[in-house]
């Protein structure tokens, strides 16, 4: 998600669901040193095909019950299951969607600059900002050096939404191809894809850029994914490259719906599980609460 356009109304999951649950019988010393060992093979300039054991998820999914009553896709109509059902490809956002954080913020915290780049975004909310005015003034707040992101990698291992990780296995296995597009960034992505068992080039995402000695330089502004409307692009590339007859664009922000244009995706499903976005929710196809819902519809 990137959240930075036309979100005026985010409701988030209350500071009481979010607390960590662990897999029974696994000390949380363990389950830490564990993500951290696996956190330690990854290499930051190269793509890798390694096989990494999911991450358990921090958060539970909003529920249903606790929103407004306004919203009247939380059922899908025939139309829709059938499209869901049908699709040859599915697209996920990343950020609040596939993980329940948001990477750069999270990046910003670490480095030490959280709350300068939380309010700049807060100022961002206001109005309209195209996406990649937003991506380098927050990035300028901090400039992470490629040791820090290295660092940040290791001690903060993704975490994954629940249900994730069974729905994407669930689609492979109906023989749909999955992808990943988001305005963050590859080497906080890649290992998320190694988690799910999503190939590189399923990925649609911004790199960030280094010198020789590690200082940050910026970011690659040829990504289609960033700037405004790049997700929209990457979907419309996706179905050009790969002749798909049908496509499904899933997330929770405002460039997610975008996707879903003329040449776009047929169909936009809203996953309000991590933050709820009252005009992104509102102009979904499908709003769901919990990926189990995706998932029992498949059969």
């Amino acid at each position: 998600m990137e959240g930075l356009m036309g979100s005026s109304q985010i409701t988030q999951i209350p500071t009481h669901c979010r607390q960590s649950h662990l897999l029974p019988s696994v000390p949380a010393f363990s389950l830490r040193f564990a993500r951290a060992s696996y956190r330690s093979h990854f290499r930051m300039k190269n793509h890798t095909n390694k096989s990494f054991s999911p991450i358990v998820a921090s958060v539970q999914p909003l529920e249903e019950t606790s929103v407004p009553s306004r919203y009247n896709n939380t059922q899908p109509s025939k139309g829709v299951l059938e499209l869901w059902r049908n699709a040859n490809a599915v697209c996920f956002d990343v950020d609040s969607t596939v993980c329940v954080d948001e990477g750069i913020d999270e990046l910003a915290e670490f480095c030490g600059a959280g709350k300068a780049v939380a309010e700049w975004t807060a100022r961002a909310m206001s109005g309209s900002v195209p996406f990649e005015d937003a991506l380098a003034a927050r990035l300028s707040l901090f400039n992470p050096s490629l040791s820090q992101v290295q660092e940040f990698l290791e001690k903060r291992p993704p975490r994954l939404s629940p249900g994730i990780d069974e729905l994407v296995k669930k689609l492979k296995a109906n023989n749909k191809d999955v992808f990943l597009i988001s305005g963050g960034f590859r080497q906080m992505i890649n290992p998320v894809s190694s988690i799910l068992g999503i190939p590189p080039e399923n990925i649609f995402a911004n790199q960030l850029l280094f010198g020789s000695s590690g200082e940050f330089l910026g970011f690659d502004k040829s990504e289609p994914t960033s700037r405004s409307g790049g997700k929209a692009k990457a979907v419309e590339q996706l179905r050009k490259a790969h002749n798909y007859k049908a496509l499904v664009m899933i997330g929770d922000g405002a460039t997610d719906l975008e996707a879903r244009k003329p040449g776009g995706a047929d169909l936009f499903v809203c996953y309000a599980g991590v933050q709820l976005r009252a005009a992104v929710a509102g102009e979904a196809d499908w709003l769901v609460f919990n990926f189990k819902d995706l998932i029992s519809s498949l059969d």
